[in-house]
């Protein structure tokens, strides 16, 4: 197993899923891919542009979470793990099944949350439709409070 992606919220409970990924990561010997997909682009979704204020404060929002990404890799480098960061915009599942076949992963893991009723009603499960949308191995890890 030579690369493994990772994906990540920015939710302050990321570190159990990077704790198992580093467990599998060093196990496998494998680089760690940490990924986390931003909020489309406003364009993307059909917005215009915007105010300049409202583009300034993407582009913060952005330069943040990618100097997050590169954190996290560093931790990971020190403790002789190969790892990168990578911010990248889009669809949640398209993206992280694109992203996986670009890095020739062998493995994708991702965490899980319980959400209410209406949560799951409304939006379901990213879990179960990376599961179905996969063809290479997914590990789902709960997260706890």
């Amino acid at each position: 197993m030579k690369n493994i992606l990772v994906t990540i919220d920015f939710n302050g409970k990321e570190q159990q899923v990077l704790n198992k990924a580093f467990d599998m990561a060093v196990a496998f010997k494998s680089k760690l891919w940490i990924m986390h997909i931003a909020a489309p682009d406003p364009d993307f979704v059909g917005y215009g542009v915007g105010p300049q204020e409202v583009r300034d404060s993407r582009a913060k929002e952005l330069k943040i979470e990618h100097e997050k990404l590169q954190d996290y890799a560093s931790k990971m480098k020190a403790r002789h793990v190969d790892a990168g960061g990578l911010l990248v915009e889009g669809a949640t599942i398209k993206t992280i099944i694109t992203e996986a076949e670009k890095l020739n992963a062998d493995m994708i893991i991702s965490g899980h949350e319980n959400h209410g009723f209406f949560y799951k009603a409304i939006l379901g499960s990213t879990a179960k439709q990376l599961i179905e949308a996969s063809t290479i191995p997914v590990l789902i890890v709960p997260i706890k409070d």
